[in-house]
């Protein structure tokens, strides 16, 4: 019993000056704080990034190209600075940062092409964290198959190639007598060269129908390419093998490819890629032509009070185009006849608080519509001005989203192209677009006095959408919309 005791009095003993050298050892050796701080620095865990993503710029944007990158690698970076330029659907637009920091990885490098929204394009870090430790996301990785094919070919044991099975033979005439063929499979079997007596008819009376020819053509083994006839000893550094022609009447399966630097066959074709603007486009007229019911008026403008206005005005050096009073008279007509200043949405007609003209401007990339903002409370001089510096910006791809989005009324003028007339395409959801033919001289009757007078017509055409704006209200918008510019004195008292 004693011994016991003193056992125990010695294993207390013990643990209790093994806790204080522990604690001794703890507080004189903090190595574990280093190794825990060298486990937690950037040089290991990386600094966590700031992600920059691919930007909507513009309501129909789906993706965009990356033009170019206006700060570096490195670079610091404040919030609204200018990051790059992206060419969207419509324009090239600047892209800005929402951050303040600096530019750590670019991961989309200039040039990139139809980069979808919300893609990964660059890195940024917070400012004073060290940008070359930027730790880098993994890529997006798609849903796994069922095996990789080098894994499947890897676990699939060898087998030695089995012999080449016999051809089949070629198939016995399945019909005598008079043939009865479909028009379909007369031309299936004419353009493949094959015979119509190895049909199996299965139509009535023995016609041979359509299917009938396609599972001739399935069956019946492949053209073999015949034997070039060999000529006479002539020395060739490169024996080029002779394919044969194709059968009379036949087409190709697959048409010919063009090689560059050389003239193309007959029936060659070059794909060329389309831009973001060229498919919005496509995108946009097929929607618009398939989806409103287009309903088409036209009428003729005397133009002898607006060239006369003009040879005034530039007396007094003020410069305006016949363009700038039509789009003058266009919006005081909007503010007069508002029933046609509406757009069509998912729900029913929209009426609009404010005249916004949209003008179409030719561009290498295609047609865009800048807006002139306010029209009908704009003086003809203020709209050549925003005319012409907006249309400098369309050719230059440096529209911003506000000034092509959000028109109400679409004008369209190829009248500086001897056009005399033309139907334009409703740009949607727009209710109207308004194109404008070349003006003209013609000799017209006149009523008051009964005499041949010269006049300056010009024929405008109204496009406008059947849901909204019907035949008589489009006829009654044609008539004061001519009103307004045979007498332009009209628009000031608007």
């Amino acid at each position: 019993m004693a011994a016991s005791l003193r056992l125990g009095r010695q294993g207390i003993l013990f643990g209790l000056r093994l806790s204080q050298f522990n604690k001794c050892l703890w507080a004189t050796q903090p190595w574990q704080d280093h190794v825990r701080h060298f486990f937690q620095s950037p040089w290991v865990l990386g600094v966590s990034p700031l992600k920059v993503q691919m930007p909507a710029l513009s309501p129909t944007m789906e993706e965009g190209n990356i033009v170019k990158w206006l700060k570096k690698e490195g670079e610091a970076v404040a919030a609204g600075d200018a990051l790059c330029e992206i060419e969207t659907d419509k324009a090239v637009v600047i892209m800005e940062s929402n951050d303040d920091g600096v530019m750590a990885k670019i991961l989309m490098e200039e040039g990139s092409r139809n980069v979808r929204l919300g893609t990964l394009i660059a890195l940024m870090v917070e400012e004073g964290q060290d940008w070359k430790q930027v730790e880098i996301p993994p890529p997006e990785v798609a849903a796994p198959s069922a095996a990789p094919p080098a894994t499947q070919a890897a676990a699939a044991p060898v087998v030695p190639p089995a012999a080449p099975s016999p051809p089949p033979p070629p198939p016995k005439p399945a019909t005598s007598g008079p043939l009865r063929l479909s028009p379909a499979a007369r031309h299936i079997l004419d353009t493949h060269g094959l015979d119509p007596k190895m049909a199996t008819p299965t139509g009535p009376r023995g016609l041979i129908t359509k299917e009938d020819a396609l599972n001739l053509l399935k069956t019946s083994p492949a053209p073999k390419a015949t034997p070039a006839v060999a000529a006479p000893a002539v020395p060739s550094p490169v024996p080029t093998p002779a394919t044969a022609p194709p059968p009379p009447g036949s087409r190709p399966n697959i048409p010919p490819l063009s090689v560059p630097g050389k003239p193309g066959a007959p029936g060659t074709f070059t794909e060329i890629p389309a831009s973001n603007v060229r498919r919005v486009i496509a995108q946009r007229l097929t929607q618009s032509k398939t989806t409103i019911p287009h309903a088409y008026a036209s009428v003729d403008c005397d133009m002898a009070a607006v060239m006369h206005l003009r040879k005034d005005l530039a007396k007094e050096q003020i410069k305006v185009s016949v363009n700038d009073f039509i789009i003058k008279a266009a919006a005081v007509t909007l503010k007069e006849m508002p029933e046609v200043n509406v757009t069509w949405s998912g729900d029913g007609p929209r009426a609009l608080d404010s005249v916004h003209i949209s003008i179409a401007v030719a561009t290498d990339k295609g047609l865009i519509t800048p807006i002139i903002k306010d029209a009908a409370n704009k003086g003809v001089q203020e709209i050549s001005a925003n005319a012409k510096a907006l249309a400098q910006k369309a050719r230059d791809g440096k529209l911003l989203p506000e000034e092509y989005q959000g028109g109400s009324f679409s004008i369209s003028n190829l009248g500086m192209f001897g056009i005399s007339g033309f139907s334009a395409v409703i740009n949607p959801p727009q209710a109207c677009i308004l194109a404008i033919g070349t003006s003209r001289s013609e000799l017209r009757l006149c009523e008051e006095d009964q005499t041949l007078r010269t006049q300056q017509l010009m024929t405008v055409t109204l496009s406008s959408d059947g849901r909204l704006v019907d035949d008589e209200l489009a006829s009654r918008f044609l008539d004061k919309f001519r009103a307004n510019l045979e007498q332009p004195q009209r628009m000031a008292l608007a």
